[in-house]
């Protein structure tokens, strides 16, 4: 069975990850435009004001990613941004992008979210169509992200 585990956005096991979705991010990006990956502050993924959270499979293996940070508050109060959800291609179609996304937003909620909000690129289609799955819908820009094309919240 799949584990969800919380870690520092700093260390190794999570900077191994976002290495690989930022590579792949890199490579996806339609052509003449840049993709600018940024890895995130440790501190804005500590609890309460976020967290990382790694999948590992049943051999142990770390095989996915991805949190929730704290941003400023919008119309339903407190708010949280789903940041790098990432699992690597192999993994995918199993259900742990779900599953993911469902533990972050469960922890939204225990630190009082009425909202969560995210970003995404109109490339990423399988991701789009988790998040529509999952109760997402367009919303209007909330940040100024260069490599986004779509916003999406979720009110809580």
């Amino acid at each position: 069975m799949v584990r969800l585990e919380p870690v520092p956005a700093d260390s190794t096991r999570a900077r191994t990850l976002l290495s690989e979705y930022f590579e792949m991010r890199g490579e996806a990006f339609p052509k003449g435009q840049n993709y600018r990956p940024v890895f995130p502050a440790a501190s804005v993924f500590t609890p309460p004001a976020g967290v990382f959270v790694v999948v590992v499979d049943d051999e142990g293996a770390d095989v996915g990613c991805g949190g929730i940070r704290r941003v400023a508050d919008g119309p339903a109060g407190v708010r949280y941004e789903v940041k790098h959800l990432y699992l690597r291609r192999e993994t995918r179609g199993r259900g742990w992008g779900r599953l993911l996304l469902e533990d972050l937003e469960r922890r939204a909620r225990e630190w009082g979210a009425g909202e969560l909000v995210l970003d995404t690129h109109h490339t990423l289609e399988a991701a789009g169509a988790l998040y529509a799955r999952t109760g997402f819908t367009a919303i209007e820009p909330y940040n100024d992200n260069p490599n986004a094309t779509r916003w999406y919240g979720k009110a809580l």
